[in-house]
């Protein structure tokens, strides 16, 4: 048996989405412990608090991240994140989950080193698990 993810983390606004992607990653147990943010500006303040004051089990080894935010979007995320994840020594998956189609959005996000890949809504529960299963 793989060693199962203990802690990842959700970046996206849509309340019923991020319920549903809960469910299955509890009811499947994926992983230990889930960390949601509604946008970016949540998600990027957590990293970079991370750094100050570096705490090995609260880094998630998974984030699914969503382009379409307010606050702060998925890109403006994914460029301050990209400038400091390799400060954590830790590597971290980060799969783009969009509804967006659009093939500029998919291979501009495909094209940055941090993502990992691009999952269009809504996810399948085979999806998820192959994420995690990977990432494990």
């Amino acid at each position: 048996m793989k060693n199962k993810i203990k802690l990842a983390c959700i970046i996206d606004d849509d309340k019923i989405y991020v319920n549903l992607v809960r469910k299955i990653i509890e009811t499947k147990k994926l992983c230990d412990h889930l960390l949601i943010f509604k946008d970016g500006k949540e998600g990027i303040d957590y990293f970079e608090t991370l750094l100050q004051n570096f705490e090995k089990e609260h880094l998630p080894e998974v984030i699914l991240l969503d382009l379409n935010m307010p606050v702060m979007d998925g890109w403006e995320f994914l460029e301050r994140f990209t400038k400091i994840k390799n400060k954590f020594n830790n590597p971290i998956t980060l799969y783009v989950v969009s509804s967006s189609i659009n093939s500029i959005d998919i291979e501009k996000a495909k094209s940055l080193s941090s993502v990992q890949n691009y999952l269009i809504k809504p996810v399948k529960i085979d999806e998820l698990e192959a994420v995690f299963n990977k990432t494990a």
